[in-house]
């Protein structure tokens, strides 16, 4: 069994959000000044704010990172996520018809790509971002599904 996480560049642009309300929030506070007659508002306003642009820029997509799953077994690839509900696909091996990859120039340095997964399901053709060291999986889900259709299991 294979289990795995989106590629960590994922949370790239959340960092980034986060050193720059964490920046621009303390700029703000510094420049209140500390004789304005609303000058406790305005710090309560600023933190609220901060707070807000944290959640929504770097808090929820980590979560969102963090609670995302892909499991490959010898019979099914799982697709799990969801940070309060839970969302789940199954892929059954035998319904998988092909599987494909694509990688621009920046994500093959960084060894992660998008893996196209076509099944004769009710969701057809499934692109799932960001698989990181995508060439492995790619093998490793095309294989397993030639030895299910050969009758293949575990190698054996």
């Amino acid at each position: 069994m294979h289990a795995f996480r989106p590629h960590w560049k994922r949370l790239v642009v959340p960092f980034l959000a986060l050193l720059l309300v964490i920046a621009a929030s303390s700029a703000a506070l510094y420049l209140i000044p500390v004789d304005y007659e609303y000058a406790g508002v305005a710090w309560i306003a600023v933190a609220v704010v901060s707070v807000v642009a944290l959640a929504l820029w770097s808090f929820i997509p980590y979560l969102r990172w963090k609670t995302t799953w892909y499991t490959l077994s010898t019979h099914r690839f799982n697709i799990s996520s969801g940070i309060l509900s839970k969302s789940e696909d199954d892929i059954p091996l035998t319904k998988v018809n092909s599987v494909s990859s694509d990688q621009r120039f920046v994500e093959r340095l960084l060894g992660c790509g998008t893996l196209v997964v076509e099944s004769a399901s009710d969701r057809g053709e499934i692109a799932l971002k960001d698989i990181p060291k995508i060439q492995t999986v790619r093998s490793d889900l095309f294989r397993l599904v030639e030895d299910v259709s050969d009758g293949v299991v575990d190698g054996r």
